[in-house]
């Protein structure tokens, strides 16, 4: 019975060595992005990032913020952020960072430049980066993100400022599918579809496709408008039989161009705040430079890139890009 009693000890023994070596090995290569009472960074606070990391505060999250405004900074401050110096700072004080700036050049000043992110990031960390960006810069970033143990996943966002103030947009994910249910917890307080795509670079790729498609819809939408009124319709009236027929699109029925057709969209708003022009005269040469690189014909893509630069040329390039109404109806004169 004693040797019994011994070798069912010896077992036990063995059998607590083997589960403790595969849970240490298997919590050495998963990153602790959930620890608890950990903050969550977030850099670039405009239109888009400002309610987006108000929504993250108003779900629970401790957040710790950068821009280089400091009104934006003291906005966030005043809703219960902590405010940071840099994006370094930034890195040192969290294990999770989302990202939202408004080009190329911008993410890799902040990943990459002096007091950047990858200065004093924390291994294991995850990072989101929601700005819509050439998909061969995400890419850039993941690479270097994993060399110093971190995750990099774009993560741009479709929706407006209304969705990003209400927490309804769409994010588009690209990275490591491993990955993915993590970076779907956070972005699930700022967003109602969380959409895998692939991976890095895919994001991208989607967002700049879809804002292609709205800058054709929205000079569409805003051409059909202009003439409809010239003819003598009632700009209500129209929208509301475009919007049960099938000329039916998002930029009519949501973003309406004409001012007074809808309430709380930039056009009744004298344009202000939405999406910037220039912003996407941004997006569509990104599309064009993919469309370059893969040999993909986009006519209606490239001539809408040529209206939304004449916007900018014309005075438009701060104004929401549904100001296309505007172009057209000084045509009209």
């Amino acid at each position: 019975m004693a040797l019994l009693r011994s070798r069912i000890t010896s077992f036990y023994a063995a059998s607590r060595h083997v589960i403790t070596r595969n849970t240490t090995r298997a919590l050495s290569v998963s990153p602790q992005h959930h620890k608890p009472g950990s903050s969550v960074g977030f850099i670039g606070l405009g239109n888009m990032g400002g309610p987006m990391a108000v929504n993250l505060l108003n779900k629970g999250h401790s957040i710790v913020v950068y821009d280089v405004s400091e009104e934006a900074m003291k906005r966030l401050e005043d809703e219960g952020a902590c405010a940071a110096s840099s994006p370094s700072e930034v890195a040192s004080k969290v294990d999770r960072i989302i990202s939202m700036l408004p080009n190329s050049q911008h993410v890799r000043s902040c990943y990459a430049g002096d007091k950047g992110v990858f200065q004093t990031i924390q291994p294991g960390t995850l990072i989101l980066d929601s700005s819509t960006i050439d998909p061969t810069v995400s890419k850039e970033m993941a690479g270097l993100a994993g060399k110093k143990g971190a995750v990099f996943m774009d993560a741009p966002v479709s929706g407006g400022v209304n969705a990003a103030k209400g927490g309804t947009l769409t994010f588009m994910v690209g990275g490591e599918e491993k990955e993915f249910e993590a970076a779907k917890v956070l972005l699930s307080a700022m967003g109602k579809n969380i959409v895998y795509c692939g991976e890095v670079g895919n994001g991208q790729a989607v967002k700049i496709c879809n804002n292609m498609l709205l800058a054709i819809t929205m000079i569409g939408t805003a051409e059909t408008m202009n003439l409809g009124m010239r003819l003598g319709l009632e700009p209500k009236l129209m929208a509301s039989i475009i919007n049960t027929a099938t000329g039916r699109c998002w930029a009519s029925e949501l973003y309406n161009p004409v001012p007074g057709v809808l309430e709380n969209v930039p056009s009744s708003n004298n344009y202000q705040g939405g999406f910037g022009t220039a912003l996407m005269v941004k997006d569509l040469g990104l599309a064009q430079a993919a469309a370059t690189d893969t040999q993909s014909p986009t006519p209606l893509g490239s001539l809408s890139h040529q209206i939304y630069r004449l916007m900018c040329n014309s005075g438009l390039a701060e104004k929401d890009f549904s100001s296309i109404f505007l172009l057209l109806q000084e045509q009209n004169k």
